[in-house]
């Protein structure tokens, strides 16, 4: 399989689409789904970290069906823990021979080949991870991991800036404001790499010009 280039640009069209933005629900959709399209993927997910029960709470997801994600609870301490504990990106290439994936059969079953998680880290606190997901084996580069690195830290200031703005005492509670993540649906994007309409009609003018 052929990857596609992900290039600065790529990843400023994605960031700045974000920054226009001020609502978590849509953040999060715009997120997924531009990381989903812009790697040529599967799928894509963001999770929240719940310190009281140490699971992963799913905040939005794209590419991914509801049976999968309703395979059980994601428990930050045996789910790829290390992405969160040592704060650094895990590439699991293989997810049939694994022992830090916790639901290997849920994952084969959902044609889930490799999975690259990545932690949100704001300050010195890790708020939660993305993690994508690949129906072929992936052989994850340095820009690969580069790329979703950089984006779920730009997601995770998003959402922290919504946490402050909201008054809200945690990351994880931003979830108690939104809509079920497995049900969230957005109106204002395109498949224009998850971008609003507005900029995906700017981007095409400037194009054009």
């Amino acid at each position: 399989m052929e990857k596609p280039i992900i290039n600065y640009e790529t990843l400023i069209r994605i960031t700045k689409a974000i920054s226009m933005i001020r609502d978590p629900e849509e953040i999060l959709l715009i997120t997924v789904e531009g990381v989903t399209s812009a790697l040529g993927i599967k799928g894509c997910a963001v999770f929240l970290f719940s310190a009281k029960t140490d699971e992963l709470k799913l905040a939005c997801s794209y590419g991914l069906s509801d049976e999968y994600l309703n395979k059980g609870p994601v428990n930050a301490l045996r789910s790829i823990a290390s992405a969160l504990q040592d704060g650094q990106p895990v590439a699991i290439s293989d997810v049939t021979d694994d022992p830090r994936v916790q639901y290997p059969e849920a994952a084969q079953k959902e044609g889930v080949a490799s999975i690259l998680s990545v932690p949100m880290i704001i300050g010195d606190k890790i708020t939660g991870c993305m993690r994508v997901y690949t129906a072929e084996r992936w052989e994850f580069t340095l820009n690969d991991v580069n790329f979703v690195q950089a984006v779920a830290q730009v997601v995770g200031m998003a959402l922290e800036m919504c946490r402050v703005n909201k008054g809200l005492k945690d990351s994880i509670d931003i979830l108690k404001t939104m809509r079920d993540p497995k049900t969230l649906k957005s109106q204002k994007r395109t498949p224009y790499e998850g971008v609003p309409k507005s900029f995906a009609r700017q981007e095409i003018a400037e194009t054009s010009a």
